[in-house]
């Protein structure tokens, strides 16, 4: 019998900002959620990290899975721990970012109904505490 945790556990997610630059704009890739919850909602590509893979993998996968998007040098930026961050319960998630160098084609898959670049200076609103996500990563860069 495998050994049971007496204490509650946190899940464990990953999730990508993702920028490109076009001209003087920068923008952000996001998708549009097919599941609840905040289904239809716009959000940060991620998802939850498998039990047999890293953070890194973990966030390349998640990126590959619901925008098509491979290859991008992801980089961890910090943890994102509010105890309400999820409906779903306990969530931490640690949050990754990259910065795409060639113009990749983008195709939503997996848990996203549909993928698209949004300028920075005019964002929809966003599910989860994704907008703080993305204040935080412009902030620190």
């Amino acid at each position: 019998m495998p050994y049971q945790y007496k204490y509650p556990r946190p899940a464990l997610t990953v999730d990508a900002v993702v920028f490109k630059k076009e001209d003087d704009d920068t923008f952000v890739l996001l998708i549009q959620r097919k599941n609840p919850p905040y289904k239809s909602k716009w959000a940060l590509p991620g998802g939850f990290v498998d039990m047999d893979e890293t953070l890194e993998a973990a966030a390349a996968r998640e990126l590959h899975e619901e925008t098509g998007l491979s290859g991008v040098v992801l980089k961890q930026l910090q943890a994102f721990s509010a105890l309400e961050r999820d409906p779903r319960g306990r969530t931490v998630s640690v949050v990754f970012w990259g910065i795409l160098t060639s113009d990749n084609t983008v195709s939503a898959g997996d848990d996203a109904a549909e993928v698209q670049w949004f300028n920075i200076k005019n964002l929809p609103p966003l599910a989860f505490d994704h907008r703080e996500v993305l204040d935080a990563t412009l902030q620190k860069l």
